[in-house]
């Protein structure tokens, strides 16, 4: 048994074996009870009070350091709110003012649609002939050139778990004079991570994969502490501001990381966040890492050898994988449903990815072996072709 495994402090369905971890956390089992509390003797009992007897305004920044901890970022470097779309324009919008001279932001195909989004609206808005210059994941290296501003990248794929050197593309960055953003969304609580090593100016990242925040729990961005009070925020937001409460009708940017403060905090979620953070206490990621390549490496072997039909689509070499094994089947979205009805939760992301993700704190080799089988059952005798899983959710 793992030295990282938690799992009788997660509420798990009997009978379910949850490979979606990289998508939503489950619930730890301390949460609903803190998130009662909140609402039961601070929103109740102490009304508009709350925000400063309960400590909510301070919230973010708290909560920023524990996420920290787990990302080798220093105290005072990380923030919480708002959503990760809004921390990567904020992150990217900064970067660009840092290298005012340059009009290319340079990622990848592999990355997150949204930050791709993003960015080609701020492109847009900006309409000073700046460029989003998209290339394959393997060609990033060689297309660091001197006319990049902005190096923005998710460091684990999304769709196959491939993951980029942080380290190695950080420094290519530098070498270009261009400034690094990188997203943890697929790497918070999976991977080891050093912000600080890395030297990166810029990172952002959710946490209710991983991290277990709950279902739109509030985003990190994380600024390099010797930008923290010169990085300009695109989003002047009132609790950005130095001094919210003086209502001045003038925006002028909060101290250090303070400044990437937006809106309100959401202090039920913010909440939820803060209880599961304590899961992570005493946790080592380097052997939560080792335990989940493990999973991963049982996994590939027992479907490789088992069940006809299905592709490796993530590296095969683990050093390169994120915390998720992809597998390609043209039909996949349909065994997946056929899967998730027999108690073995992944997803499946477009065109015909099957992701299955790998977290030790609740998973052991009994579960992989569990969900193998029974995606053996589905492929073998097909039951995937079962009309009900013909159409389509609006999740996927």
């Amino acid at each position: 048994m793992s030295n990282v495994l938690k799992k009788d402090q997660f509420i798990l369905p009997e009978g379910v074996v949850y490979l979606d971890g990289n998508s939503l956390g489950p619930m730890p089992k301390s949460v609903p009870a803190r998130v009662a509390g909140v609402m039961e003797e601070e929103w109740a009992q102490l009304l508009i009070r709350g925000w400063n007897k309960a400590g909510w305004m301070a919230m973010p920044s708290k909560v920023g350091d524990a996420v920290g901890r787990l990302v080798g970022a220093p105290e005072g470097s990380v923030v919480m709110g708002d959503t990760l779309s809004i921390k990567v324009y904020q992150a990217l919008a900064a970067a660009l003012k840092m290298r005012p001279e340059r009009r290319v932001i340079l990622s990848d195909t592999g990355n997150f649609p949204s930050d791709l989004y993003m960015a080609e609206g701020l492109v847009g808005l900006l309409d000073k002939g700046y460029e989003l210059r998209k290339v394959a994941p393997e060609a990033v290296a060689e297309a660091i050139t001197e006319e990049v501003a902005v190096v923005m990248l998710t460091e684990v794929d999304y769709r196959t778990g491939r993951k980029h050197d942080m380290k190695v593309i950080t420094e290519l960055a530098h070498a270009a004079g261009a400034v690094m953003v990188w997203d943890l969304a697929h790497t918070a609580g999976a991977l080891p991570v050093d912000l600080t090593g890395a030297n990166c100016e810029f990172a952002v990242g959710c946490t209710y994969k991983y991290l277990n925040g709950g279902p739109g729990a509030p985003a990190f961005i994380y600024v390099r502490p010797d930008l923290a009070e010169a990085a300009e925020p695109a989003l002047a937001g009132w609790l950005g501001h130095r001094a919210p409460f003086d209502f001045d009708l003038d925006y002028r940017p909060g101290r250090g990381i303070e400044r990437m403060r937006v809106g309100t905090p959401p202090i039920l979620q913010m909440a939820a966040l803060e209880e599961a953070m304590k899961l992570w206490e005493g946790v080592d990621m380097a052997e939560l890492r080792a335990a989940s390549v493990a999973l991963q490496e049982q996994f590939i072997a027992e479907v490789e050898a088992e069940v006809p039909g299905l592709e490796l689509a993530s590296p095969r070499d683990s050093a390169v994988r994120g915390s998720q094994v992809s597998f390609r089947f043209a039909h996949g979205y349909e065994a997946m449903q056929a899967l998730i009805d027999r108690g073995v939760i992944g997803d499946f992301r477009a065109p015909d990815i099957m992701r299955f993700g790998f977290t030790p704190l609740y998973l052991e080799a009994a579960d992989v072996s569990r969900a193998v089988a029974i995606l053996r059952e589905v492929m073998v005798e097909e039951l995937w072709r079962a009309e009900e899983y013909q159409v389509r959710n609006a999740v996927t």
